[in-house]
């Protein structure tokens, strides 16, 4: 019974983490795609550099018993497929709101995984809290610039964004995928597929600061790609795909927080309320 809660407790732990890391990602992606950096650069560096890090645990991996389609649907679930779909959203979003699209929509679409795709019971106080973080997220919205095609633009790509991540936790604990299963195939599958792409788009690395090219790197291809990759797994392994789900609802409000501080994005009453009531939403969850 002690090593189930200390397991537990260890889950929340890296899951608390998992929520700075993401909230410092949206952050510093936003300020990436603002310099010379485009899209595709930054989708490589950060792939680019799992690979090459993770590429001992790759080499000794077994591939003979591989299940492709489990495999691609988990890679690609985290990959660049993600990546790219919030970059583009976060050309035109600012953070704060770049991270109520995509982290705050996770445990609605996590909803429909638990019902339909695991087939388990959900509680009403669950029901109740996943309704709170919907209302905390859709306050912490500016509808200002709706009208905007780009601003569409950019929230149709950020709640695909979503769309694609759920999938990747949901997938990730149907199928039993482990740290050391996913530290192997995810950077190195990401950074096979996309390298065609990337060398037939724009790039503009060879024309950045050196500073923004490392910062990129050490971030995105370090703490992102690996780091929180295998706390998030970590983490959806003891405590399941919707409890990570709802703790990266809270993305949002800390996001709001590290743009003020960085970014001089300001936080309106609007996006305060959001936060309060997301805090509340997590609470509410945790005790369903």
């Amino acid at each position: 019974m002690n090593i189930i809660f200390q397991s537990k407790y260890s889950a929340y732990i890296a899951a608390t983490l998992v929520v700075c890391i993401w909230a410092g990602w949206i952050t510093l992606s936003r300020m990436g795609v603002q310099t010379a950096l485009t899209p595709y650069d930054i989708t490589l560096l950060r792939f680019g550099t799992a690979a090459l890090l993770m590429l001992p645990f790759s080499l000794q991996y077994n591939w003979r018993e591989v299940k492709w389609h489990q495999v691609l649907i988990v890679a690609l679930g985290c990959g660049f497929p993600y990546t790219m779909l919030s970059f583009i959203g976060l050309k035109t979003i600012k953070a704060a709101n770049a991270g109520v699209f995509v982290n705050g929509m996770l445990p609605v679409i996590g909803l429909f995984y638990t019902l339909f795709w695991f087939k388990e019971k959900v509680s009403f106080i669950k029901y109740i809290a996943i309704i709170v973080l919907l209302i905390a997220n859709l306050v912490m919205m500016d509808f200002t610039n709706a009208i905007s095609s780009t601003y569409i633009i950019g929230i149709l790509s950020l709640l695909s964004a979503a769309v694609v991540f759920s999938t990747y936790m949901a997938a990730t604990k149907k199928w039993g995928y482990a740290m050391k299963d996913v530290i192997a195939f995810v950077p190195l599958i990401n950074a096979v597929l996309f390298l065609p792409i990337w060398l037939l788009s724009p790039t503009q690395i060879a024309y950045t600061p050196v500073q923004d090219v490392v910062m990129q790197i050490l971030y995105q291809g370090v703490l992102v790609s690996v780091i929180a990759l295998v706390l998030i797994t970590f983490t959806v392994s003891k405590l399941g795909s919707g409890t990570m789900s709802v703790f990266l609802s809270y993305v949002p409000a800390v996001t709001a927080v590290l743009a003020f501080i960085f970014l001089g994005e300001t936080l309106s009453l609007q996006e305060q309320l959001g936060i309060l009531l997301c805090s509340i939403g997590l609470i509410v969850y945790t005790k369903g």
